[in-house]
């Protein structure tokens, strides 16, 4: 079967080995697709960092798509059956690093726009895209800088649909509609280091600090809401000592991170921990770094209308979930009202063998056709 031009121009974009933070040109040929359309295509860069911001009218309500031509590593390249930027269609599957991450959303997405200005030159509103080339990396050149710039513009979204793959088992089963905030604590316990056989003569941080990590560890924290689960506390690395079994070291580092809900602020997390550290009595510091606030759209128009197109086009039952890690969405709830992310599968994404299922890949296009469509088709004249 002759590849759709969806999957012809994923392909071309796979090709393209935009390892993050490079575009390595994929996001020209977004603007060479856009222009003809009436698209209005704005460069932004920021140290190193590629964006895009192409807009079609002035009038709202204003649509964006948003996502990012930026693509993990391929790690070792000898354990891909096919070379990673050589995109590749084997038993049904398009293989190649960054076809599920998201490279076929961005295809689909102007391969939707496309197909929806020859049907609806007049259509209402605006269409945009918000492209980036850093967020797979740090994400303080990308999404970030290009939402303060609108901000300061008074360029304000009404919906935004970023293609991340957020699909489970099958396209359509899930949508994001929120997702959780990140903020990781860095602290050590400082005691008195000494000979093992002297303890009467150190202050061991382990065993101060252990009581007080086994109360973090058993708080709980909030109860979550209808959208989130419960805000959750993990050590994620531990070190102390000099190597030598015999001295008590003098201090610990216990490196940790909340995942939070909207039930909760950092603010309030912060608080609560050094309460219970205070509590313990430890000599410690503690450096907080805050990499993301959490979000959560309502259900309301925008995931109905995306809701809505996936089961016209697929008949499949959607679930709205808030699970995972970040993404730039949020940075994008900070300026627009209603945030979703909806794209391909993720079992396979930053893997080896990255790869979609050639049959998601029209699909996905029409249900971003068939949003557009919801929200911005022009209403028939009155009878």
């Amino acid at each position: 079967m002759k590849p759709s031009r969806t999957q012809l121009l994923t392909e071309e974009l796979i090709a393209l080995d935009s390892v993050t933070p490079h575009d390595k040109g994929c996001q020209q040929r977004l603007i060479e697709l856009l222009s003809p359309l009436g698209f209005t295509c704005e460069t932004i860069a920021s140290n190193g960092v590629t964006n895009l911001w192409a807009r079609r009218g002035t009038e709202s309500p204003l649509f964006v798509f948003a996502g990012h031509t930026d693509v993990v590593p391929s790690g070792p390249v000898d354990q891909w059956q096919s070379q990673p930027f050589s995109p590749t269609v084997r038993d049904g599957k398009l293989y190649g690093r960054g076809a599920s991450d998201m490279k076929t959303s961005i295809a689909a997405m102007v391969v939707a726009i496309e197909e929806f200005v020859a049907a609806h030159a007049g259509h209402a509103g605006s269409i945009a895209l918000l492209i980036t080339s850093d967020e797979e990396g740090p994400a303080v050149d990308g999404t970030v800088i290009v939402c303060e710039l609108l901000e300061e513009r008074g360029e304000t979204p009404d919906y935004c649909l970023v293609g991340e793959p957020t699909s489970s088992h099958v396209l359509g089963d899930m949508i994001k509609n929120g997702r959780r905030g990140s903020l990781s604590g860095c602290l050590v316990v400082k005691g008195i280091q000494g000979h093992i056989a002297y303890p009467h003569l150190a202050r061991n941080p382990i065993h101060q600090a252990a009581p007080a990590l086994a109360e973090l560890a058993a708080e709980r924290w909030d109860e979550g809401n209808e959208y989130f689960p419960p805000t959750s506390w993990q050590v994620s690395n531990v070190a102390a000592g000099t190597g030598a079994t015999n001295v008590i070291p003098g201090r610990m580092r216990v490196d940790f991170n909340f995942r939070f809900s909207t039930a909760s602020t950092a603010e309030s997390l912060q608080a609560r921990v050094h309460a219970i550290l205070d509590r313990h009595g430890l000599d410690y510091d503690l450096d907080w770094t805050l990499s993301g606030q959490p979000f959560l759209t309502p259900k309301g128009t925008l995931s109905d209308a995306i809701c809505g197109a996936i089961k016209d086009e697929l008949g499949v039952a959607t679930e709205l979930s808030t699970t995972g890690g970040t993404s730039d969405g949020r940075f994008i709830a900070r300026i627009c009202p209603q945030v979703i992310e909806f794209g391909p599968p993720n079992a396979s994404i930053h893997k080896i063998d990255e790869h979609i299922e050639v049959r998601y890949i029209d699909p996905l296009k029409n249900i971003y056709r068939r949003t557009l469509e919801t929200l911005l088709a022009p209403l028939p004249p009155a009878a």
